[in-house]
């Protein structure tokens, strides 16, 4: 990727703001002069409640945080959603007003991956291709026939997969991606730092060496400190499939770079209108726009992932692990694109100028411009940055525990 992005691609980022006038959501923008700010949408405007409860994470520890919002008082809203949805694209923004950030703060930020068994084939076709796109079709044709079975039939650690397991194993066709796939311990990786991750609107970045990746559509849970699931919005888990197929060992360099996360537009908490049987049936759609008139359209179906998404969150937090601050977990995608782009058989990449728009009926658009990871914007806004302007404010208290109203 050597092109550089054209910065008037436009971002389709307000067509779904009637969507949440129902339901609770919460979220994180920029306040010029101050820093981030936890929010709160309600009737198409969006609410500053830092004063009660300064981080994401605070605010998902307590014990019923929707019953707790409905008791804020709230007073004159911030702007509203529409405004500050068109405000989220940096390259049409006025820095007075508010834009939105990743709906997150100090959750550490992980990832199940090879949830899907459609995914699962393709993971193997990039070790089998060795990242070289090239090679991807002449495998794919011949593999599903030597496996000899419907992978997405076969429930993980069952007696059904140990046994393809030992059949396999003889072939010569056993991979450490058919190991997490149907093994009994699913693959949960970090994928990005806390603070790390950019918004709805924003830029998100490939790195300037892969020459075959595709963006990740999937739902992304929000889970607090003792492994209650709180809530879910919609993530972007950038994927360079041409590192991670060179060798597994990459994972970390594939999926961790600047700007390769992506979360938004807001959270929707758990409540009346939505729950975990919602994440558990939802459809998440992709998108891709290209500056070259390309278009990919894909879906990636919920109810076809091969573990629940209780069994992901418990494989990630138990008495082996713990995260004090809370976490988000990406459960995969059903997603993995063939389509050629240029040459035949090299199937898709992106290129600078993508936008990529990820969507739900009950969570949103999260939609995002392509660039470089060397060329989107630098995280610098860390830690101590958060301490810093908490402190100024006066709301280091309410970054910890959330203030009764």
């Amino acid at each position: 990727m050597t092109e550089h992005a054209n910065t008037q691609t436009p971002l389709h980022l307000s067509k779904d703001a009637a969507l949440f006038n129902t339901g609770t959501w919460i979220g994180r923008v920029w306040l010029a002069q101050q820093g981030p700010a936890v929010v709160l949408v309600k009737a198409g405007a969006v609410h500053d409640i830092s004063a009660h409860v300064a981080t994401v994470s605070a605010l998902l520890e307590v014990a019923e945080p929707v019953a707790y919002l409905r008791s804020l008082p709230l007073g004159q809203a911030l702007i509203e959603l529409p405004a500050l949805l068109a405000n989220s694209d940096p390259n049409h923004r006025d820095p007075a007003l508010p834009w939105l950030l990743a709906p997150i703060d100090l959750q550490a930020v992980k990832a199940a991956g090879v949830t899907f068994a459609a995914s699962l084939l393709e993971r193997v076709v990039e070790e089998q291709a060795k990242g070289d796109p090239a090679k991807a079709d002449a495998i794919r044709a011949t593999l599903a026939s030597r496996i000899g079975a419907d992978l997405s039939q076969i429930v993980p650690g069952s007696a059904q997969a140990e046994a393809l397991r030992k059949v396999l194993v003889e072939q010569g066709l056993w991979s450490q991606y058919l190991e997490v796939g149907i093994g009994p311990d699913a693959e949960v990786f970090t994928k990005a730092q806390p603070l790390s991750a950019v918004g709805h609107g924003a830029d998100i970045g490939i790195h300037p060496k892969s020459s075959w990746n595709n963006p990740e559509p999937e739902v992304v849970l929000a889970v607090s400190s003792n492994g209650t699931v709180q809530g879910a919005t919609l993530g972007n888990d950038v994927n360079l499939r041409d590192f991670e197929g060179r060798s597994a060992l990459l994972l970390s360099k594939a999926k961790d770079n600047n700007a390769s996360t992506a979360l938004g537009p807001l959270l929707r908490l758990f409540d009346e209108t939505f729950s975990l049987e919602d994440v558990r049936s939802a459809e998440v759609d992709l998108r891709v726009e290209g500056l070259d008139g390309f278009v990919l359209q894909g879906r990636s179906s919920m109810r076809q992932i091969s573990r629940d998404p209780l069994d992901l969150v418990q494989q990630t937090l138990n008495e082996n692990h713990q995260y004090p601050d809370g976490l988000v977990l990406f459960l995969g995608t059903l997603f993995a694109p063939k389509q050629d782009r240029d040459q035949p058989g090299n199937g898709f990449t992106h290129k600078p100028g993508d936008v990529v728009t990820i969507s739900n009926p009950q969570l949103g658009s999260l939609c995002n411009r392509v660039t470089t990871s060397d060329l989107a914007p630098q995280w610098t806004f860390g830690l101590r940055a958060l301490i810093d302007s908490l402190g100024r404010r006066g709301l280091l208290e309410v970054a910890v525990t959330a203030r009764q109203p």
